[in-house]
Formats: structure tokens, sequence, C-alpha cells
């Protein structure tokens, strides 16, 4: 089964009021050290796979660079890493090449690297089509920059463009909204991912938002149920322009779904290089894998600290079976899951009945999906699955 690579660069022009990751502001000078580091845990891949016991193919049908911003890079840092992974790597011909941008970070230089290195998708930070709102959170892009770059890419040959979108900021209406979709719509790109506002302590808004507090306007940021309102507006325009729900946050239209997340979701193999990447390997009997992760530290990365490491028991196997199968819209096969025994099945069984009782669940024979009510609340749906013991695993 070929293999995902995702690579991560943690480096922002300026770091958002919701972001959560594991990116911010570094100076220049820190990209060099870091792409050293990059490429080194690259080159080692196949030692770190048998030291983790697990198999490793050769072959790769995806990469995603993400971030952070992976453009910010010099394009000579870019190229390094394309080296690196192709000494390594046996790229297959047809494989999708995904590269994060943050609108207004694309140079001529930058457009013709892609080209150089087959990257054939880009996935555009945008978040708001709205100039107010992109500025109360931090980004630096508006909406002429937007549209003059998804121009520029198609011009350069990549139509397979995604544009994030963000329900929730602060000083978004509903009208505002539907005029972020309406204009999203209006671009022609073939996906389109769409989140709700993270409420946490992981970010400065969401610091703000749980202190009930003034700063980074936190105070005009939409109360839940419009920010739930706003879900249900783009699951229904997206649709109805043609580009079909697949996932609880991803739209695309027939054929552009992102192969590389289907990845996650589906639990094939990937792996993750840099700072905070995660990776899943398959142990050699097919059954059971594992997974690892970088520390979510520059410092620590660079220092070369060893990835936290964790076996994915069959029972773990099972959770991760139904709360990223979940995701999608298709749903899961129950005959394709790890159940072993009559107990395991009739305590599956409960949790779905429950769950189709409350509306958060649907059943067309075989398969189980989410609903809509579901799919604003899978964090709940989700917890049931996790907690589900098998018994005798």
């Amino acid at each position: 089964m070929p293999l995902g690579l995702y690579i991560s660069v943690p480096f922002c022009r300026t770091k958002c009021t919701y972001c959560n990751f594991a990116s911010d502001v570094f100076s220049r000078a820190v990209f060099g050290k870091y792409v050293v580091r990059l490429c080194a845990e690259i080159e080692h891949s196949p030692e770190t796979a048998e030291q983790m016991g697990a198999s490793l193919e050769s072959g790769v049908d995806t990469i995603y660079f993400g971030g952070g911003t992976p453009t910010l890079l010099d394009v000579s840092q870019l190229e390094r890493v394309f080296v690196t992974i192709r000494q390594i790597f046996e790229l297959q011909a047809a494989a999708e090449i995904t590269m994060e941008c943050a609108p207004g970070t694309l140079s001529g230089e930058m457009l013709e690297c892609f080209s150089r290195n087959d990257v054939n998708r880009v996935s555009l930070g945008v978040q708001s089509f709205i100039d107010q709102e992109a500025r109360s959170v931090g980004r630096l892009h508006d909406r002429e920059t937007v549209l003059h770059d998804i121009a520029r890419l198609r011009s350069a040959g990549i139509s397979n463009i995604n544009v994030d979108l963000i329900a929730g900021l602060p000083h978004q209406t509903r009208e505002s909204w539907e005029q972020s979709l309406s204009e999203l719509i209006a671009t022609g790109v073939p996906h389109a991912s769409v989140y709700m506002l993270e409420v946490d302590e992981d970010s400065r808004l969401g610091r703000e938002l749980i202190a009930g507090g003034q700063k980074y306007h936190a105070h005009f940021v939409p109360d839940e149920d419009l920010a739930a309102d706003m879900y249900e507006m783009a699951c229904e325009l997206l649709n109805a322009a043609g580009i079909e729900q697949y996932e609880i946050s991803n739209f695309a239209r027939p054929g552009f779904e992102s192969k590389h997340n289907l990845k996650y979701w589906t639990r094939q193999p990937y792996l993750g290089f840099g700072v905070d990447a995660h990776s899943m390997l398959l142990l050699p009997n097919g059954a059971d894998a594992i997974r690892f992760s970088n520390p979510d530290s520059l410092e620590q990365y660079v220092a070369g600290l060893s990835p936290n490491r964790s076996l994915v028991s069959r029972s773990a196997a099972l959770e991760e079976s139904c709360f990223l199968g979940l995701r999608l819209n298709r749903g899961i096969g129950v005959h394709e899951l790890p159940l072993r025994g009559q107990e395991n099945v009739s305590a599956f069984t409960e949790i779905i009945d429950e769950l189709i009782s409350i509306g958060l669940l649907e059943r067309d024979r075989d398969t189980v999906r989410l609903t809509l009510k579901g799919r604003l609340l899978s964090n709940e749906v989700f917890e049931r699955f996790i907690a589900l013991e098998p018994a005798g695993f």
C-alpha cells in the first residue's frame, strides 16, 4: 500500500489569533537549521521504521506540505526537501502533491518551483472573503489578493485548488458568511474546507473567549447557535453548487477529494516529518499498527528529541475505525470493522441504536453514517465509540 508523506513547516508571517497549531513567527535564520534537520529525518526514515518494527513501503502517492506556511521557505530550501524525498522514496507518476499557502506568499519563483517539483494541488488559507473579518484574526491578505492568487495558480497549470473558510470568526454575520460562500463558489475552485471556530486554551482568541474578555475582537464572535447555522448554510450552498460534502469539514467536486487526507480517515499508512508531525505505519502481521509523533517544540525537534511511540492495539484500531470512518459522509460498513465475539457486536450495536434514537446517526443496511445533527455534534458521537472496550482484545 503506497505511503502518504506529511511535511510540517511551522513558520508563519504572523500568528493568527484563532490558531492552536504548533506554528509561530520565527527569524528566517532558523529556517536553514530546520530544513537540515527535516531532511536528515527523511533520510533516516527506513531506519526509523525498522526500529519501530513496522513495514515501510518505498512507494508514495501523496505528499502534503502543511504548516504554518511552507511557502515562507526559500525556493532553494523547498527544492532540497523535494530532492531528499526523491532520494528515499519512489513517487508514483500520478502522485498528489499538495502545498498549503497563505494568500500573498506566491512569488513567480515559487510557482516555478511548484512546476519543477510536480506540485499539483494548493490549499489557500483564506478563512474569509470579508476583509474586516480576515484582519480581525491577524490574516494579512484581502479578497483581491486571494482572487489574484487563484488566477495565477491556474495560469501556472494548477487547477486543483482548495480554499479554507472558518465559521464563527469575529464580526461574522449570517449575511457576510453567505457572501464568503458565494465568493468561494464563484471562483470555481473544486475543493473547500469549512471549519467551525475552535474555542480552547491553545489559542489567544480561545483563551479570551473562555475568560469572557474583549481582546482580539472576542466580543464580536458569533454565538454557538449562529455558528451552527453557518455550518448548515455551508453544507446547503456548497452541495447545491456541486461542491459536495464528503467529510465533516470537506467538500469537493467529483474526483477532487483530498487523496492525502483520505489516508488519515481510512487508516492507511503515512509518515510525518517535522515539528508536531504524526505517523502511522502498519506492522508486518497486518492486523496492528504503530503511531509515533514528533515534539511540538521547534527547539526540541531541531535538537533531535526522539518521537513518542504508541502501539495501536486491536481495541484502539476499532475505536479509530469508528471515529475516523464516521467523519466521512459515506460512513462505515459494520462488516469491515474488527469486531470479534458476540459480546463486542452487542456493545457496538447498542451504541449505534442509542445514537440513532437521538438523531445523531442513521443506518442503511450495513452502513452507519452521521446525520447533519451528528456532524455538528460529532465529538459527542466519537466519545461514545472511544469508550467502547471490546472483550478479549
